[in-house]
């Protein structure tokens, strides 16, 4: 094994490791490297093996020493620890149930979760809107975004007993009746501040604003004290078929849908959720309803649902970069992602589960979300374009074949171990994305099922990102060519760090400093928000999760150019779409040398 794979490249980089994977005990000690790391979170993992654990755990080793396989960062700084902390990134909790002793409940659940170092998502459509008269108790609701802040005060109290920033998604129904007061929450820019908002936004109410009909905004009358209002079936959240529901009122589609647009361009909140392409796809559409997802929006799940997060990095598997014989190891990246899902499946045997309930979810799906980072430093390395055709086309074909590769392991589990509990192999197949796959892999699915409900997801990466040699994050485009990242250390201080790309790195140390850039480099700035749209359409249909990503706006961008992106983005097939404009966060994270401020994924 190359032993300089060990290094870590920078001293941000050390920094990184020393504040966020590094295990230090009063007992055991603190590691002394990078490499006693990845040995521990190798081990660890491999207890979940039943036999050969010293062959997989060497495996597992040689992955992650080598930065071809980055596990998500819970993965990094819990396992192998002893400590009662989850590996498990991000989970979505359960139905809030309708009254004091529901939503408290919801608090607690949230707080044990977050303790653990899991995000939570939540949809606060079952609570009845704003100056509405419950049947039972006779109180009057004050609507779902006041219980949103007591969510939202809980989650800073946490972060100030742990480093860990605290992470928070918020749903809410097109149709409830207090969506434009949800869609404009986050509008003054401090409301909210650990929440990322999305509305989840149907084909009917879509068609709404095609047609410019009025839109009913309703709630089960269950619910309600008697009172005006036309009754409609619908289906709602927590209810297992269409159940009556009272019109509150009736708004033009159109201005419900402009508003949306408005805030997400001003703030870059709320983000949408296609909710029904996102039930329609899922490849356990036959055992529950999705209406939330992880924080950054890369896992739709469904209640108590919890996502498993690991990346191939992209650019460990480039030969010859900058050359016209640049290409991928396809056959390397084949043998990681077998690694990969293997490990990510051994961690769903090994994790602490904050509920019991969430670990009885994960146990019965099995789902996991393998994905890719440092897709456009690849790209640059094989000369080809972010934002053109040609380079859409490779990144396409590079996560068709990470999916291929994926599903033939997760069956080769199947056969070795036994399919996930919740497999029901006539109607798994019928899924209409499974049906997508090549058909060898639906026969063998066939005969041997399949290991994992879920297999991919595109997730930010983050601080891994940054850990591998600063590799753009997930599939994001570069932020820029030149750029400072502010970190703060456990007791407060802020340090202020000059960033290269790992692309432009190589490029000047292959080619001098003085060389003319290629024009493969191009960063967020410098390209169309539609391009970014293109890249996401290029590569959703590989993937059976999602893809996090947020659509970086110019700064010269209006309301008029903004407002098509969001329809783009369903005529396009993607499960949902967030806006970044330039000038929307407040305490940016990177900077741009030397006048551009922003974070490129805050749902990171």
């Amino acid at each position: 094994m190359n032993e300089q794979a060990l290094d870590l490249r920078s001293a941000f980089a050390e920094r990184i490791w020393a504040q966020k994977y590094c295990f230090r005990d009063p007992v055991r000690g603190e590691e002394r490297s990078a490499t006693e790391t990845w040995r521990r979170v190798a081990e660890a993992v491999a207890l979940a093996e039943p036999v050969e654990r010293e062959l997989h755990a060497r495996r597992f080793f040689e992955e992650l020493s080598a930065f071809r396989f980055l596990p998500g960062g819970r993965i990094l700084a819990g396992a192998g620890t002893g400590r009662e902390v989850t590996l498990l990134n991000c989970f979505v909790l359960g139905i809030i149930e309708d009254s004091i002793e529901g939503i408290f409940r919801a608090v607690q659940e949230s707080a044990l979760t977050m303790q653990r170092g899991g995000g939570v998502g939540l949809d606060f459509s079952t609570l009845r809107p704003r100056g509405t008269t419950g049947r039972r108790a006779g109180t009057v609701a004050s609507g779902p975004v006041p219980f949103m802040e007591i969510f939202d005060t809980t989650c800073k109290a946490l972060l100030s007993t742990s480093p860990r920033r605290g992470a928070m998604m918020a749903t809410l129904r097109c149709d409830h009746p207090d969506i434009e007061e949800f869609v404009r929450a986050k509008a003054s820019g401090s409301a909210l501040s650990h929440f990322n908002c999305s509305v989840q936004v149907s084909d009917a109410f879509l068609a709404a604003v095609d047609q410019d009909a009025d839109w009913p905004l309703v709630f089960p009358a269950e619910a309600l004290a008697d009172g005006p209002g036309d009754i409609m079936e619908q289906s709602w959240t927590g209810t297992s078929g269409p159940v009556p529901c009272r019109v509150l009122a009736r708004v033009p589609a159109r201005r419900l849908w402009d508003l949306l647009v408005e805030q997400a361009y001003r703030s870059g909140e709320p983000g949408v959720l296609f909710v029904d392409r996102i039930n329609r796809l899922n490849t356990l559409w036959y055992r529950e309803r999705i209406t939330c997802t992880n924080p950054c929006g890369e896992v739709p799940l469904p209640p108590y649902g919890a996502c498993d997060l690991g990346s191939l990095n992209l650019v460990r598997f480039v030969i010859e970069p900058f050359t016209p014989s640049a290409r991928l190891d396809l056959e390397a990246m084949d043998r990681t992602v077998e690694v990969a899902v293997r490990f990510l499946d051994d961690v769903l045997d090994i994790t602490f589960f904050p509920l019991e309930r969430e670990a009885e979810v994960a146990r019965e799906t099995r789902r996991i979300g393998l994905g890719v980072t440092g897709l456009a430093d690849a790209l640059i390395l094989l000369g080809r374009r972010y934002d053109l055709p040609e380079g859409r086309e490779a990144a396409a074909e590079i996560v068709r074949r990470v999916r291929d590769a994926a599903y033939r392991t997760s069956i080769a589990l199947a056969r070795e171990r036994s399919p996930f509990p919740g497999f029901v192999r006539e109607k798994y197949l019928d899924g209409e994305w499974v049906r997508t796959l090549p058909g060898e892999v639906q026969k063998a699915i066939f005969r041997h099922g399949i290991r994992n409900g879920q297999l991919l997801a595109i997730a930010p990466t983050g601080t891994i990102s940054l850990l591998a040699g600063n590799v753009s994050t997930g599939v994001e485009p570069l932020f820029a060519l030149s750029y400072k990242r502010r970190v703060l250390d456990r007791q407060g201080a802020v340090s202020e760090y000059p960033l290269v790309p790992h692309s432009l790195r190589l490029w000047r140390e292959l080619r001098g400093s003085e060389a003319a850039l290629p024009p493969t480099f191009v960063d967020s700035h410098s390209m169309s928000a539609e391009a970014q749209l293109e890249m996401l359409a290029a590569l959703q249909p590989w993937v059976d999760g999602a893809i996090a990503k947020t659509i970086n706006l110019p700064p010269e961008c209006t309301p008029d150019m903004a407002r098509p992106l969001f329809q783009m983005a369903n005529q396009k097939g993607l499960k949902g779409c967030t806006l970044f404009p330039a000038r929307a966060r407040r305490g940016a994270v990177l900077s741009r040398s030397p006048d551009v401020t922003g974070e490129p994924t805050l749902r990171g």
